[in-house]
C-alpha cells in the first residue's frame, strides 16, 4: 500500500476535530467537578490557573478574570471545591482542561489536613520554638547544600556565593527532592553533614512547584532531623506564599534558594567598605593616642627637668641672678639717696659754719682757750682775743666794751 495515498489529519485538523466531538457534547457543556485544588497560580492578568484532581486523576482548569473577580474567597494549594463549567480543548496544545465559571470551597484537601495535623503535634513539642534556632555563622568557610544536583536551586546558590564570597567552599550533598523516596534522601544528607561536621551552615532545598512536589518537606522523620542539626540549617524551599514544616523546624527560612545564599554568606564588597571604614577610624583613633601620649611625655620630661639637680640648680643661678640685679638696683637707688642727703648735708652744714661766714668778710673772736666767743659778756679789759679772718688771725686786748645799747647811743 502506498504510504502517500493514506489519509492523514494535521495535528491542527485533529485538534479541531476533537475540540468539535467535547463541545457538540452535552454533558461536558455544563458540568460540575468535585476535587482538590493543585499548582494553583494567579496570574497578573487576574486570570486563575490549576488543577483538580482525585485519588485517581487530575484535569487542568482555568478561571477567567472576570469570573475570578466574582470569587468570594482566594483559592489556595489543598482546597477541596466544587467547580461548575464547561469541558474544552485548548486548541494550540491539544489540552483538554476545564473552564471554570463557578466555584465553591468543599473542606479542606487530604493533604492540607496532614500537613495542620503534623504541624501542630510539632509545633506542642517546640520544634519551632524560637529559643531552640541557632545564629548563623558571620563568616562560613564551607557551605553545605543538600538539593538536586541538575536543578536551578545548586546553580543560583554557586551563583550568588560566588559573586558575594568566592572565599567559601559550596559542597553538594545530591539528593532526590521530590517523589517518595525524597524525604529520605534530604534525611540522608542532614545526617552526613552533621555526622562529617562538614560544613559551616546547611542550605536544604529546592526550586518551586506544587504542595505535591514539596511534600517531601514536610515529612516528619526530615522535619526532626533539622530541627535537632548541630549544624544552622537554613531552608530554602522556593515558594513565597506558602510555608513548609522545614521552613518552620530551621534555624531560617528564605524563600529561594538565591535569598538563601545571601543569607548563608556576608558581601565581600559591603565588608570592604566596612574595613576601610574601621581602618580609617582606627587610623584617628592612633593618631588621637599619639597625640596625648606625646603631650603626656612632653609634660612629664618638663616636670622631671624641674624636679632634678641639674635643673633645680639652673633655677637657683637664675633665681640669684635676679636676686643680684635686684641687689644691685637697690644699692645703687640707696646710694643715690644717701649721696643725695649728703649733699643737703654738707649744703646745711655749710650754711652753718663759723668759717662760711668769713669767707663773706665777717670775723669770729676767740679767748686764749680758743673757744669763740659770742657775747661782750665774756669780754674783760686788757683781755687778749684772737680774731680769725677769712684769710688767716690776729691777736688783740680788749680795751673797751660797749653794750648793745650802749653801742647804739654811741653811734648815734
Amino acid at each position: 500500500m502506498n504510504q502517500q495515498n493514506i489519509p492523514a489529519f494535521t495535528v491542527t485538523d485533529l485538534n479541531r476535530y476533537i475540540k468539535s466531538l467535547i463541545t457538540a457534547d452535552e454533558v461536558l457543556s455544563s458540568v460540575t467537578v468535585r476535587g482538590e485544588i493543585s499548582n494553583f497560580k494567579a496570574h497578573t492578568s487576574g486570570h486563575l490557573y490549576f488543577t483538580i484532581k482525585d485519588e485517581g486523576a487530575e484535569l487542568s482548569a482555568v478561571m477567567f478574570r472576570a469570573d475570578a473577580a466574582r470569587l468570594p474567597f482566594r483559592p489556595t494549594n489543598g482546597m477541596n471545591v466544587l467547580v461548575y463549567g464547561n469541558v474544552d480543548v485548548y486548541e494550540k496544545s491539544g489540552r483538554v482542561q476545564v473552564y471554570v465559571r463557578t466555584m465553591m470551597a468543599d473542606g479542606v484537601g487530604a493533604l492540607a489536613q496532614a500537613y495542620e495535623r503534623l504541624k501542630k503535634k510539632l509545633e506542642a513539642e517546640g520544634l519551632f520554638s524560637e529559643e531552640r534556632k541557632k545564629p548563623l555563622p558571620a563568616f562560613p568557610e564551607r557551605i553545605g547544600v543538600i538539593t538536586a544536583p541538575t536543578g536551578a536551586a545548586i546553580r543560583d546558590i554557586l551563583n550568588i556565593t560566588g559573586r558575594r564570597y568566592p572565599q567559601a567552599k559550596v559542597i553538594l550533598y545530591p539528593s532526590l527532592v521530590q517523589g517518595p523516596d525524597a524525604p529520605q534522601s534530604l534525611l540522608a544528607g542532614v545526617e552526613y553533614f552533621n555526622a562529617a561536621e562538614a560544613c559551616d551552615v546547611i542550605i536544604l532545598g529546592r526550586g518551586g512547584g506544587s504542595i505535591e512536589d514539596l511534600w517531601a518537606f514536610n515529612d516528619e522523620s526530615l522535619v526532626r532531623a533539622v530541627a535537632a542539626s548541630k549544624i544552622p540549617v537554613i531552608s530554602a524551599v522556593g515558594h513565597e506564599t506558602d510555608f513548609t514544616l522545614c521552613d518552620f523546624a530551621a534555624d531560617r527560612r528564605a524563600p529561594t534558594p538565591s535569598a538563601a545564599a545571601e543569607l548563608a554568606v556576608p558581601d565581600r564588597a559591603v565588608l570592604q567598605g566596612k574595613t576601610a571604614e574601621s581602618f580609617a577610624q582606627l587610623s584617628r583613633l592612633m593618631d588621637k593616642k599619639i597625640r596625648t601620649a606625646q603631650f603626656l611625655l612632653d609634660s612629664r620630661a618638663k616636670s622631671l627637668a624641674l624636679l632634678s639637680p641639674e635643673g633645680r640648680l639652673q633655677r637657683n643661678r637664675k633665681e640669684l641672678g635676679y636676686m643680684s640685679d635686684g641687689m644691685e638696683r637697690a644699692m645703687a637707688k640707696i646710694l643715690q639717696r644717701d649721696q643725695a642727703r649728703l649733699r643737703a648735708s654738707v649744703e646745711q652744714l655749710g650754711a652753718l659754719n663759723p668759717l662760711a661766714i668769713l669767707q663773706r668778710g665777717y670775723s669770729a673772736v676767740r679767748d686764749a682757750d680758743g673757744h669763740v666767743l659770742a657775747s661782750v659778756e665774756r669780754l674783760e679789759i686788757g683781755q687778749s682775743v684772737e680774731l680769725l679772718m677769712r684769710d688767716g688771725m690776729a691777736k688783740a686786748e680788749i680795751r673797751e666794751i660797749l653794750r648793745k645799747d650802749e653801742h647804739s647811743d654811741a653811734r648815734k
